[in-house]
């Protein structure tokens, strides 16, 4: 998953956090809820870390962007911190999204229930083809995206999920910020030009596939070396940035 732009915050009081903190954040939480479901009142930064699958250096800097640097043999709070993580990742209350696209992927998502627990609602579907027009997903009926406009305003969506074949993507991209969309999360396989303000996030499982794929292909080559050539630490290392690929 990777980011094309990122727009300013919220205000003067929005903290000013690092890209990929933000990206580890979402990590913490699902961990943070994880723990509170298992009756943990409390949780140390080590054990945190290691169930968000991020060393306890770089949990600690992360969550001091946000204020928060634990009681010392105690830790973090749980309810407090998932809180505060809430808060900032604007989580309060669940957010409407519009799905574009009710392909074989769309369709998918759109009858995903963990964005429900994660803070989300798929509040609209939307289709060009007027054979899916009117089919009923999880509850919703598909519109045409014709009515992106009403609904958006309707619904007031800010947030977008394009799930279209390439070629359609920048069309409904268009659509979407013409309706007053200002977030898309884009899983078709190109890359979108939006205005400035408009935030952007592509998905694309060939991208990923691919980088796991590189990873396969060294620990080949290392493994096929004679052990005479094998430096000592050189497969430790080939680990640790590929662990590093996968937490960052």
């Amino acid at each position: 998953m990777s980011q094309q732009r990122t727009g300013p915050t919220d205000g003067p009081d929005f903290p000013d956090l690092p890209e990929a903190t933000v990206a580890r954040l979402p990590e913490y939480l699902r961990a943070l809820h994880h723990l509170a479901e298992d009756g943990h009142d409390t949780v140390s930064s080590e054990g945190l870390a290691a169930a968000a699958g991020v060393n306890s250096a770089k949990l600690r800097k992360d969550l001091s962007h946000l204020g928060r640097t634990g009681t010392r043999g105690v830790g973090y709070d749980v309810t407090l911190l998932i809180d505060q993580i809430e808060q900032v990742l604007g989580l309060t209350h669940r957010r409407a999204v519009a799905l574009v696209g009710v392909g074989n992927l769309g369709h998918a998502l759109a009858g995903y229930a963990g964005f429900g627990t994660r803070g989300f609602r798929i509040a609209a579907l939307f289709d060009a083809d007027h054979g899916r027009v009117g089919e009923h997903i999880n509850g919703l009926i598909v519109r045409h995206v014709d009515d992106l406009p009403e609904v958006v305003e309707q619904e007031s969506i800010s947030i977008a999920v394009i799930a279209t074949p390439a070629h359609a993507a920048q069309h409904v991209a268009d659509r979407l910020v013409a309706a007053g969309v200002t977030s898309v999360l884009n899983f078709a396989p190109c890359v979108l030009n939006v205005p400035e303000g408009v935030d952007v996030r592509k998905v694309d499982l060939a991208i990923e596939l691919q980088i796991l794929s590189f990873h396969e292909h060294r620990k080949s080559a290392l493994t096929a070396l004679p052990a005479a050539v094998q430096k000592p630490g050189r497969v430790g290392m080939a680990n640790r940035l590929g662990g590093e690929a996968v937490a960052t």
